[in-house]
């Protein structure tokens, strides 16, 4: 299999086999992200993506889970994206998930039958970075899209029958926005209610807007107490209805695991106890450690 630069992919997908349908970021301007910083995007030819399909039937000899990289392959047209769907289900007939990131931008540019027609041939579930339900911080953050665009996207795709699994970063207002993008990313995904919700907390890169602002004194980043208290607050906001929360990227203080509304109280007294605790006092990093 012939890979271009970093690969990145979400925890779940640690067992997949990843293709890479597109080079980079289409967007590639979060003022938080340097994941793609080092690649001009483009869309790889359907010839290429088809060979490394065959370079890896004939490599592995089981294949459950396929995960379509980097991070804007639902950019590509429909016909394209069926023709490699199809030929997944074709060579790799034991394949039980495919999966992919997608913007909320992809998901707008295509019709609700063209999703149809995507989850019909494979494609199962989308990933997809709301990053924090506050209209301000995204603005601040560039990321490029509203929450009311969003929503929308989710909602096209759910009605495709297209699974989500949505992010949100813990930390990414600061201090002085703590409260406002727990409030407004708990009311944004109860908004949205996806099969699955991952928290992630802010970490600094170097090279990104954010960490710039940040050794300037423009950005005053959390705590690590303070980031338990925000996830605190946003799972208490939380009204998605069988929802799975997971917290369980290494960025994260305190791993949660439950179902929502079922086990939202478990998940608070598991914070509150990380909270009583003391030992996060103890574990604050050197930001040079995160950049």
């Amino acid at each position: 299999m012939r890979y271009e630069g970093q690969i990145y992919r979400p925890p779940s997908e640690a067992y997949s086999y990843i293709l890479q349908v597109t080079i980079g970021c289409s967007h590639n301007r979060c003022a938080f992200c340097n994941m793609y910083a080092d690649k001009q995007f483009r869309i790889r030819s359907l010839k290429e993506v088809l060979e490394d399909l065959k370079m890896a039937r004939r490599a592995y000899r089981y294949v459950e889970r396929i995960f379509l990289a980097d991070g804007d392959a639902l950019i590509v047209k429909t016909d394209m994206l069926l023709e490699i769907l199809q030929t997944i289900r074709r060579l790799f007939p034991e394949c039980e998930r495919i999966t992919s990131y997608a913007s909320a931008r992809d998901l707008l540019i295509k019709s609700e039958e063209e999703l149809k027609l995507l989850q019909k041939a494979g494609l199962d579930m989308v990933y997809l970075g709301l990053e924090s339900g506050s209209e301000r911080i995204l603005k601040e953050i560039d990321k490029g899209v509203t929450v009311a665009e969003t929503v929308e996207a989710c909602r096209k795709a759910k009605a495709a029958g297209i699974r989500l699994s949505i992010t949100q970063i813990t930390g990414l207002g600061g201090q002085d926005g703590m409260e406002e993008n727990a409030r407004e990313s708990a009311r944004a995904l109860s908004l949205i209610k996806p099969e699955y919700i991952g928290i992630m907390t802010l970490t600094l890169r170097r090279g990104t807007k954010m960490s710039r602002d940040f050794e300037a004194g423009r950005f005053k980043r959390l705590t690590p107490k303070q980031i338990v208290e925000e996830m605190r607050m946003l799972v208490a906001g939380l009204d998605s209805e069988g929802s799975i929360l997971r917290s369980n990227h290494i960025s994260n203080y305190v791993q949660l695991r439950g179902t929502l509304n079922r086990d939202r109280q478990m998940m608070l007294d598991q914070l509150d106890a990380a909270l009583a605790s003391g030992k996060l006092e103890n574990e604050y990093i050197s930001y040079l450690e995160n950049l």
